[in-house]
């Protein structure tokens, strides 16, 4: 046996291997179309230095990482954060907000540098031609599509595809994750959502009795019988909650004095007390404060988008985006002739999309309609 037999045949060529996101070995991404390599030298085309080109891979690479990472960090905020109340629900935007934006920014800047420091340089004439494409045409296009693809170094760079995978993938979750708030049974703020649509107008004092209306500011509580000139207007809050902000934030109240004649068909009598017409002060529409009255008219105005209440007729929308009235709260007075509630509000105050999805809420607010 001679020492020719021994040997073992190796090929001429290093057996090219397929690159993740790439043809197979002797095609491209256009079938057989053989396009220069990207090293080869085009009129009109400058190189970038390879050396400050790796620089920039590793800094298009860092950006690559941060997107990951932000974008986990949004995933997980998600389910820590959760909304149970108007600090929580802030925490919860913050976080949210932070992440994603940190993610979108630095996949941005990644891509930019990406653009500005590792392909090439173009300087090119454009002319004006007949725009007919024809085969000739149709092959350039071709050829210039993956030299493109070539000189962008999606190939060549394993460092930047894989970092741009990396982090492309946690930002594909996302919109799943925020799908999964349409199921309002289970999303996370199901139990905020709940809150809503009560407030502390329906609790009692320690000794057992109803709140008082007390003037916003002072904690003035108010006699029926101090607030009687026709067409005044006060913002009220309820009795022990001054400074509850949380509370507040749903239980503000604007007190209107009408003339008994003026009151008309749309709002509650018997929840009134000797002219004294208690609303939510939140808007219906966005949540503002709708705390602008016009005497002569008796119209409630929201400042934010115009939205406008008849406050004589139940406080119906008359005008402006708002989709229901503000709601009523049943008053009357204590023995000492104060006004106290008689009980919470019998629908949701706020924007109406608190309420939706829940087909008794629903129910309730098209009866307090009624």
């Amino acid at each position: 046996m001679t020492d020719n037999e021994h040997e073992i045949e190796q090929p001429d060529e290093r057996v090219r291997k397929r690159v993740v996101g790439t043809p197979a070995p002797g095609t491209s991404m256009l079938g057989t179309v053989e396009v220069p390599d990207v090293d080869v030298e085009v009129p009109g085309v400058t190189l970038q230095d390879e050396a400050k080109a790796r620089k920039a891979e590793k800094i298009v690479a860092l950006c690559f990482t941060i997107t990951f990472l932000a974008a986990i960090a949004f995933i997980i905020s998600y389910v820590v954060f959760q909304v149970g109340s108007p600090e929580a629900t802030g925490m919860s935007n913050l976080a949210l907000g932070s992440s994603l934006t940190v993610a979108i920014l630095a996949m941005a800047i990644g891509i930019v540098i990406w653009v500005r420091q590792i392909m090439p340089k173009y300087s090119l004439v454009q002319e004006r031609h007949e725009m007919v494409s024809d085969e000739a045409d149709r092959g350039v296009v071709a050829d210039t599509f993956i030299q493109g693809a070539n000189e962008s170094g999606f190939v060549k760079r394993k460092l930047l595809r894989r970092s741009l995978l990396l982090a492309a993938a946690p930002l594909g979750l996302i919109p799943l994750v925020l799908l999964r708030d349409l199921d309002n049974s289970t999303m996370p703020g199901a139990k905020f959502n709940k809150l809503l649509r009560h407030t502390v107008w329906g609790e009692k004092t320690k000794e057992g009795k109803p709140l008082k209306l007390v003037v916003e500011g002072t904690g003035q509580p108010i006699r029926a019988a101090d607030f009687n000139s026709p067409g005044g207007i006060l913002s009220v809050v309820p009795e022990g909650y001054e400074h509850d902000l949380n509370a507040l934030a749903k239980a503000t109240l604007i007190l209107i004095k009408f003339r008994p004649e003026e009151i008309k068909s749309g709002t509650k009598l018997n929840w009134t007390h000797d002219g004294i017409v208690a609303y939510s002060k939140i808007c219906t529409h966005v949540g503002c404060p709708a705390a602008l009255y016009e005497q002569t008219t008796h119209h409630i105005l929201c400042p934010c988008h115009q939205s406008t209440f008849d406050a004589a007729d139940g406080a119906k929308v008359i005008f402006g985006p708002a989709a229901r009235p503000l709601p009523q709260l049943p008053i009357t007075v204590d023995e000492q002739g104060y006004l106290i509630a008689q009980g919470d509000f019998d629908v949701p105050v706020g924007p109406s999309y608190w309420e939706r999805g829940d087909a008794e809420a629903e129910a309730r607010s098209k009866g307090g309609q009624a």
